[in-house]
């Protein structure tokens, strides 16, 4: 009896299992032999996009080619030595938490393309003093910390003056002296 018992609970475990159809699940080497072809491709060309290969041919294709062999003229100032010239020293108070107040006193120098630019960046300083002033008061003594903070510190100023100069060009800005106290 207990032999029939077990026949029977065997055979029921064979029954409620139900055979796989082979179009419910396809094997990995099929989803690798689909999937993976596609996922180069697509790396190859996001690669060939973000080097820029992509848009020299491009460049090349709509008449580029012209463009390059005959550089423009118009509008370009000759080439020569580059000029200096210091900005008015500024102090300003940085953002602090608590009663303490901390100073920046800097001072800096621009390096402009040439020196036939120097008038015309006078005439703008109250204008760069102002834009940089503003940008100062705003920092935090963690903002200037570090190289890291050093560099942005540049990065931002030559943008503000460069938006201020404008069309004239400012090549960098240049530290003589940055006092945080």
């Amino acid at each position: 009896m207990a032999e029939d018992l077990e026949e029977d609970f065997d055979e029921g475990e064979g029954s409620e299992e139900q055979p796989e159809s082979p179009s419910s699940k396809l094997p990995i080497k099929k989803i690798l032999l689909l999937v993976l072809p596609i996922l180069l491709l697509l790396g190859a060309g996001a690669g060939l996009y973000f080097t820029g290969v992509i848009d020299a041919a491009m460049g090349k294709m709509k008449g580029g080619e012209a463009e390059q062999a005959a550089p423009k003229t118009e509008g370009v100032k000759p080439a020569g030595p580059a000029a200096f010239m210091d900005l008015p020293e500024m102090l300003v108070n940085l953002q602090t938490q608590g009663r303490k107040q901390t100073f920046l006193k800097i001072r800096v120098a621009l390096e402009l393309e040439s020196p036939l630019d120097e008038p015309r960046v006078t005439q703008v300083m109250p204008r760069i003093v102002d834009s940089f002033q503003v940008y100062l008061r705003e920092l935090r003594v963690e903002d200037l910390q570090g190289a890291a903070g050093v560099h942005l510190l540049r990065e931002e100023l030559l943008t503000r003056v460069n938006a201020s100069v404008k069309p004239v060009k400012v090549n960098d800005v240049l530290f003589r002296e940055m006092l945080v106290q």
